[in-house]
């Protein structure tokens, strides 16, 4: 027998954004239209993906953190800016209509599977003028969960990310401890707004899928890959494990293939729609994939769901105050442990939501602390046994 290709007979798309490294690399794909970062002032501004031959075709650069830097209200603004470029020109809309136009006009020659990457709702909050508008009239904007208690139980590394986000504006944020509460609704209304184009975008996508006969049997899945803290906890954007970045939508829709309607309430990790979609294709995932199949919850078969999910974050450019942060999580409790520190974080999940009493240091919750510390250290064992063939052939 001859050797499978590597998309197993798929022709594999990506469209948009993929943060690959290098970022043209084929990464197993058949084909690529790459599209990074709407801010991308550290990635190298020589770099050009389609979005920016896009613009160059027609005489124009992108909004960026140079031109946003010479703003008078630079400081105020956290990264909410109007798109004042053509609309079919902004991001996130050129990549919904590349995605539509492969579709339109690609021949259906083998089973597709295509990545789309909007590189919003990641700031800059850039939506239209008509979007900003439309939700800077709301009256129902939530304003930031923080407090004076949250801050001072938070671990010290959060408090240098405050003060180095205030001096070094990532992603054209200049994170002000002076802002405004409107400043603050400003953002948030922006980012709403970015969140609505990228919902036209998908309804868009649907229907070149629907017009182009892909709907008989298609399973589309929409997700992200963290959210934004908005002013939550004092903070800017991600590099920290609050629920508000960590816990991401997914939504799965095959009508064809699963009963639809209804909320599945279980513990999901990232990587599990790895195998799901590999099942789903037909294709064995390889034996020591630690990702879970989501196939039986979507199926409604033999389920059992995870118990605990776990994230990791390295210390980079912005999280400067900590060189390894790791989270478990369970149904109602969360731990966060710092590597090298004795800080580190604990939320009753049931009775604190928002996640505003750290209680890292209680002393009525040592058990638990000790509980999850245990689960995590077993986590990290297991895994690296788990993983040790496949970690010995990249060495």
């Amino acid at each position: 027998m001859g050797q499978q290709p590597a998309g197993f007979g798929y022709t594999c798309v990506n469209v948009g954004k993929m943060h690959t490294n290098p970022f043209l690399a084929e990464a197993g794909f058949t084909e690529r239209f790459n599209v990074e970062n709407k801010d991308r002032y550290l990635q190298g501004r020589h770099y050009l993906d389609e979005w920016d031959k896009a613009l160059a075709a027609h005489g124009l650069v992108k909004q960026q953190r140079e031109h946003y830097r010479k703003r008078d209200d630079y400081g105020q603004r956290l990264g909410a800016f109007e798109w004042d470029l053509p609309e079919d020109l902004h991001s996130d809309m050129f990549v919904g209509n590349f995605a539509k136009f492969w579709l339109d006009t690609k021949p259906k020659s083998a089973p597709l599977f295509m990545q789309v990457g909007f590189p919003g709702p990641h700031p800059p909050y850039d939506p239209t003028p008509e979007l900003a508008e439309k939700y800077m009239a709301k009256d129902n904007i939530p304003l930031p969960v923080d407090s004076v208690e949250d801050r001072a139980g938070q671990p010290s590394y959060l408090e240098e990310k405050r003060v180095h986000d205030g001096q070094v504006d990532h992603d054209s944020i200049l994170w002000n401890p002076d802002r405004s509460t409107e400043d603050e609704r400003r953002m948030r209304a922006y980012y709403y707004a970015n969140v609505e184009m990228i919902d036209n975008s998908v309804g868009d996508i649907m229907q070149a899928l629907e017009r182009n006969d892909y709907m008989d049997d298609t399973v589309v899945i929409f997700t992200s890959d963290h959210g934004d803290c908005l002013g939550d906890h004092g903070l800017s954007q991600k590099w920290s494990m609050y629920d508000v970045v960590t816990r991401v939508p997914l939504i799965v829709w095959a009508p064809q293939r699963f009963r639809g309607d209804r909320t599945v309430d279980d513990l999901v990790q990232l990587f599990d729609l790895g195998p799901t979609i590999l099942e789903l294709a037909g294709v064995t995932p390889a034996a020591d994939m630690e990702a879970q199949s989501l196939l039986p919850a979507l199926t409604e078969t033999d389920h059992t769901p995870r118990e605990h999910v776990f994230c990791e974050q390295a210390g980079d450019m912005v999280m400067t105050g900590a060189d390894f942060i790791t989270m478990v999580r369970e149904k109602r409790w969360k731990l966060v442990h710092l590597l090298g520190c004795e800080e580190g974080q604990l939320f009753d999940l049931e009775s604190d939501p928002d996640e505003m009493r750290n209680l890292w240091d209680d002393p009525d919750h040592s058990a638990q602390k000790a509980r999850l510390k245990d689960v995590m250290l077993e986590w990290l064992v297991a895994s690296n046994f788990n993983t040790r063939d496949r970690m010995a052939a990249f060495r």
